[in-house]
């Protein structure tokens, strides 16, 4: 995951597009975001968020972040378990 919108374009960014005459800057859909449970697909999930601020070109950057994101806590899911350490037992 990225911090600060780092993959989003500059032109992407809502406080950068100079708004056109009749034209309203973006606005949050407002969508509610369950939490999961799982602290890092939360915050994958609660990245969306900054797409409400950006214009529709920008979106795609947050979007394919936060699919890399999940995707990899998918694949993480599939890891064999990283043995603990040596228990003498003795």
């Amino acid at each position: 995951m990225t911090d600060d919108m780092a993959d989003v374009p500059e032109a992407g960014r809502a406080a950068d597009v100079p708004e056109a005459a009749g034209e309203a800057a973006p606005e949050p859909l407002g969508l509610a975001r369950t939490p999961t449970g799982h602290a890092g697909v939360d915050a994958h999930l609660e990245r969306l968020a900054e797409a409400d601020h950006l214009t529709a070109d920008g979106h795609v950057a947050v979007y394919e972040d936060v699919h890399r994101g999940l995707r990899d806590a998918l694949t993480a899911l599939d890891a064999p378990p990283v043995p603990g350490p040596y228990e003498n037992r003795s």
